[in-house]
């Protein structure tokens, strides 16, 4: 029994201290607990805060890429826009170049404006805001762009063969091209290329097509021919304005304005001669290290068209047609000059002016502005010099009987060099071509068989108009021979240096015979020497024309080419904004992208 109770005592106390540590045990836990429930409260609530601020962060990063590629998306719309402009810097006088697009949960406005020049080029500012999300997240994009220039630019390369049909002109293998091209896409049905070639001419610029490379039905047309493109080739490229009439209208416009009143010719040519048409004559030289230019105005050009048996490639566009139809234009044979008319001798810092635009000014430049046809040459200069910047615009055709070359210092390709300050603008609401020397020779029977009267070289031509006094005299150009002799040349090579732009027509030389059966008229007049050769003509600048102009046959008549781009004129040096292209590119340093305060 004593056992008994000693073992209920014993096991009592063991419960009691079991209970005690029990209790014990059970006041450690519960603080574990609640600390434990606490951490995993507050990494919970970490987590959860990390997630709202990781979703905050993406949608934040959202809304910032959508606002990016929304600003993006305006400076594509604003290009376009620039790009559709016959004049852009009418449409921004007008009041044009801004807008807005939506896209849903983003959007973006776009204002294009004009900033400023550099040089005589213009320079316009594309200034866009995206914005997306709520708050609003703004990217601004504001980017400084001006026209492309282009080497060599065409509206088609063809030929007009007769009122309405024109011929392709080819590229001859083993030629080198060293300027860069852009062809306008011609829309023809069915799709065919756009560039004529022969063999494997090399071209050592980029080459622009207005077309894509396939056919809508997905035929590569220029798979076989990539080779020929050494310095690229580039597709759907935006159209150059040069065939849009309401375009170069309104450029001669902002030059006729912008043209000093002493310097601005209406002529009027009266000399009793058929066909005639009026013209004002330019003598480019220097005179004790001045450039110079004499200008005589009123002068009257005697014109001649081959007949339909005797054709030539001598064509410009009819005005109004929109590049569609062509019409024979008399080419120039010779011309008078009225006695009563004093020539004016202008240095040609004379005719210097800035364009003005925005309040800006671009650095100043000759002009000289032509309502009527402009002749350039003479038989007092051995060659046409031009010394300073200076830039003609003729309503009518712009006839070249010299060389032009532009004073300075030359490199060893014969092109100026990058710091040469000289150069010289052409621009021509009608054609721009090379004159037949050999126009002034009249016998009957001779090479050119030219059938037109012997002008009168000792006596003055009385005026067409009965009741006028004028009186005009022969003067024909071309260097070569004295005025009063029948033969008359030109240089070989012929040299132009000059940025010509051809509105009504193409670039090229007069009086090329079209050489098919008893069609052939007789030679163009040619360098004599080496006998049986063509002549080389060489452009040292920048040439766009609507369509192309006839140059030479190769191995027949007229002239070989050797074109090479002057590079300067990327630089604006001509003042008269009498770029084209449809295209716009970032001015160096020209681009930004920045966030706008939130």
């Amino acid at each position: 029994m004593t056992h008994f109770n000693k073992y209920k005592t014993e096991n009592r106390n063991l419960s009691a201290i079991s209970l005690a540590k029990l209790k014990t045990i059970n006041g450690f836990i519960l603080p574990m607990v609640i600390v434990a429930m606490v951490i995993l409260i507050i990494l919970a609530v970490g987590e959860m805060m990390s997630c709202y601020h990781y979703r905050i962060k993406a949608v934040r990063t959202k809304a910032e890429t959508e606002a990016m590629l929304a600003a993006e998306a305006g400076y594509e719309r604003a290009l376009f826009w620039m790009s559709q402009q016959s004049d852009i810097l009418g449409a921004l006088q007008a009041g044009g170049g801004s807008g807005t697009i939506n896209f849903g949960t983003s959007g973006c406005s776009y204002e294009v404006s004009f900033l400023d020049f550099i040089g005589a080029r213009p320079v316009f500012r594309i200034l866009v805001t995206g914005i997306s999300g709520k708050p609003a997240f703004s990217r601004i994009v504001d980017v400084a762009v001006m026209q492309e220039v282009t080497g060599w630019a065409m509206g088609v390369c063809m030929i007009p063969d007769s009122p309405t049909t024109l011929i392709g002109v080819y590229f001859a293998d083993s030629e080198i091209i060293d300027i860069p091209i852009h062809i306008n896409d011609q829309h023809e049905t069915p799709d065919a290329i756009d560039i004529f070639l022969i063999g494997s001419p090399k071209f050592l610029r980029k080459v622009e097509m207005g077309e894509s490379r396939h056919t809508t039905t997905g035929t590569d047309k220029y798979g076989s021919v990539m080779s020929c493109f050494e310095g690229g080739i580039y597709f759907n490229q935006p159209y150059i304005r040069i065939t849009n009439e309401a375009a170069v209208q309104s450029k001669v416009n902002r030059f006729r304005d912008s043209t000093k009143a002493a310097y601005r010719f209406t002529s009027d040519g009266t000399a009793g001669v058929t066909p005639r048409c009026s013209a004002v004559q330019l003598e480019f030289f220097v005179e004790a290290n001045v450039g110079k230019v004499r200008i005589t105005n009123h002068c009257t050009v005697m014109g001649f068209q081959q007949n339909n048996n005797n054709r030539t490639k001598d064509f410009k566009i009819v005005p109004g047609s929109g590049g569609a139809s062509f019409q024979r234009y008399d080419i120039y044979a010779y011309h008078y000059k009225p006695t009563d008319v004093t020539p004016v001798v202008a240095t040609i810092e004379d005719t210097y002016v800035t364009q003005s635009f925005g309040g800006e000014q671009s650095e100043p430049g000759g002009q000289i502005y032509v309502d009527g046809s402009v002749v350039i040459g003479s038989c007092d200069y051995e060659d046409m010099v031009v010394k300073g910047k200076i830039t003609v615009v003729a309503t009518g055709n712009i006839w070249i009987a010299d060389n032009i070359v532009v004073d300075g210092q030359h490199d060893a390709n014969g092109l100026p060099v990058a710091d040469n300050p000289n150069i010289l603008g052409l621009m021509a609401q009608g054609v721009i071509k090379v004159v037949d020397p050999g126009m002034s020779n009249y016998a009957s029977g001779n090479p050119n068989n030219y059938p037109g009267p012997a002008p009168a070289t000792t006596t003055d031509v009385a005026d067409a108009n009965a009741s006028s006094t004028r009186k005009h005299r022969y003067k024909p150009v071309c260097n070569g021979t004295s005025a009063t002799t029948n033969v008359r040349i030109l240089p070989d090579p012929t040299i132009i240096e000059a940025a010509l732009t051809v509105g009504g027509g193409g670039w090229g030389a007069e009086n090329v015979e079209r050489q098919s059966g008893s069609n052939k008229y007789g030679n163009r007049k040619e360098n004599p020497t080496p006998a049986g050769n063509n002549d080389t003509l060489i452009v040292r600048g920048s040439i766009s024309e609507a369509v192309r102009g006839a140059v030479g046959l190769v191995d027949a008549d007229g002239y070989l080419k050797t074109y090479r781009m002057d590079n300067r004129l990327t630089e604006g040096l001509l003042p008269g904004d009498i770029w084209f292209s449809g295209k716009f590119v970032p001015a160096p340093a020209g681009w930004q992208d920045y966030r706008a305060s939130n």
